[in-house]
């Protein structure tokens, strides 16, 4: 599979997850798949993003810095949302900012592998918490 066509998978694997659509997630993501060095079944993935699509409601996947290198994708995704709550944080007030960095390995046309760091701390920051 070409860059091209990697890139062309990625895309539309984030066009899933912004409209919602978890069930077709199989399209785009193997089962199983390996998400920060855990094993996790399709349906254990789709509860995760199920999950955060849940505490922000209005949670948009927004490229903001994209490198692919053969089977593998690099990603910076900026986010502009407001979290009802996030892993255990409080509700935001208003809209906040913050990155993921994501790190992916497709095999056979589909993701096999995320690795995926957050920054949480901007989120404290924005919340006020330590």
């Amino acid at each position: 599979m070409g860059e091209n066509a990697v890139e062309a998978r990625y895309r539309g694997y984030l066009d899933c997850l912004n409209e919602r659509r978890f069930d077709d997630l199989g399209r785009f993501v193997h089962d199983p798949v390996v998400h920060n060095d855990r094993r996790l079944g399709l349906a254990e993935f789709q509860d995760l993003l199920r999950r955060d699509a849940a505490e922000i409601p209005d949670l948009r996947y927004e490229i903001g810095l994209l490198v692919i290198a053969g089977d593998e994708v690099a990603c910076r995704i900026d986010f502009e949302c407001t979290p009802k709550s996030f892993r255990g944080m409080p509700r935001a007030e208003g809209r906040i900012s913050f990155a993921e960095h994501v790190f992916y390995r497709f095999r056979e046309g589909r993701i096999a592998r995320v690795r995926s760091l957050v920054d949480l701390d901007a989120i404290r920051a924005q919340l006020g918490v330590s």
